[in-house]
């Protein structure tokens, strides 16, 4: 091993790192799956979901922020992290409207993906607070429905960092935080259909909406209809 290369273990796994990679990087080049929502690759990493909480030599850390250090001991699938991750996702289904059987996105919906794969088939013991929200259909190829966002911020980073425009950003605070965008709507915006922020992959879910693209993908063909969520990084060990 060279001096810029070093080792950890994950649930007793031992994962060969190199400095300045985070705990999520270095298990994802070793195979082994970290749950995420708000973390994308090729975007700065956030730490704002928190459905990717680790133990880390005791500690409760994000696993896309914190960096993966020599002898370093983590915990991953754990019942108690499971459940934590659980409740992050119940929340957030119970937080917004997500309308699975009628989405555009379900099957390819990281949200909804997340839920199959942590177990979450019926309804739970959080209220549903059903806000109102309006769809901004504004723009003549894109459509914006803040109901389904979970504010991941990757519409923002992406916007930000890759698209250099800052299309989308924050406004509200606490629960009524959503994503909107640099004008009155989306019509008044610098937002296009080729921004890498508004193609297919950003979005986890269902709140940026491309159109005349919607369904294009049968049911039994989209993202998750074979596969759970995580098990391509988890097919790189096999």
């Amino acid at each position: 091993m060279t001096d810029d290369r070093f080792s950890f273990t994950i649930d007793g796994v031992a994962v060969e790192a190199r400095h300045g990679q985070t705990i999520m990087e270095a298990a994802d080049a070793a195979g082994l799956y970290i749950p995420r929502l708000c973390d994308h690759e090729g975007l700065r990493h956030q730490g704002g979901c928190r459905v990717c909480t680790v133990k880390a030599a005791g500690r409760s850390v994000a696993a896309c922020t914190q960096p993966a250090a020599p002898g370093l001991t983590v915990e991953n699938e754990t019942p108690h992290l499971q459940a934590l991750r659980r409740s992050l996702v119940e929340m957030l289904f119970h937080e917004g409207n997500h309308l699975c059987p009628v989405c555009e996105a379900s099957g390819n919906c990281e949200l909804q993906a997340m839920a199959y794969r942590l177990g979450m088939t019926e309804p739970t013991k959080y209220p549903y607070l059903e806000p109102t929200r309006a769809v901004d259909a504004t723009h003549p190829d894109i459509a914006l429905d803040t109901n389904r966002c979970i504010s991941c911020g990757r519409c923002i980073r992406a916007s930000e960092d890759v698209d250099g425009k800052g299309v989308f950003g924050y406004v509200g605070r606490g629960i009524h935080r959503r994503v909107g965008v640099n004008g009155t709507d989306l019509a008044h915006s610098n937002a296009a259909v080729t921004d890498h922020a508004v193609s297919a992959d950003v979005c986890p879910v269902g709140c940026i909406i491309r159109k005349r693209a919607g369904f294009s993908v049968p049911i039994g063909d989209r993202d998750f209809d074979r596969k759970l969520i995580g098990e391509d990084i988890e097919d790189r060990r096999r």
